[in-house]
């Protein structure tokens, strides 16, 4: 599991960095300043979760309670689709309506947090 959420993690972060790239290049005259923030957003809490996975993957060879840290890392992972993902989709289709989806990653987010430090307490 440590291989694959490594990977993971530093697929996440190039492509975090490939979309703040973007963002500022290629979307700044294009986007209303609400949007760009909003597609910003999604890039900064992807890239952070990017390194949360390489922690991830490092805990999982680390701890014995393991199972703690796997969940965080898909946790992580589901919270990096539907977080910054909508975010995404929200400032490049406008589609308001993607806004209720973010909140459910954001949980995804923090939840996988709680789920780290557990396996750390248990470890």
């Amino acid at each position: 599991m440590a291989r694959i959420f490594f990977v993971i993690g530093c697929a996440s972060a190039f492509l975090a960095v490939a979309a703040g790239a973007f963002g500022a290049h290629a979307l700044r005259d294009r986007l209303e300043p609400t949007l760009l923030d909003a597609f910003d957003t999604g890039a900064r809490y992807q890239l952070l979760h990017a390194l949360a996975l390489l922690a991830v993957a490092w805990a999982t060879t680390r701890w014995t309670a393991g199972t703690g840290a796997v969940l965080a890392g898909w946790l992580f992972v589901a919270g990096t689709v539907l977080f910054s993902g909508s975010l995404y989709l929200l400032a490049l289709t406008g589609a308001r309506s993607l806004g209720a989806v973010t909140p459910l990653g954001g949980l995804c987010f923090l939840a996988g947090w709680v789920a780290l430090g557990w396996a750390a307490w248990r470890g």
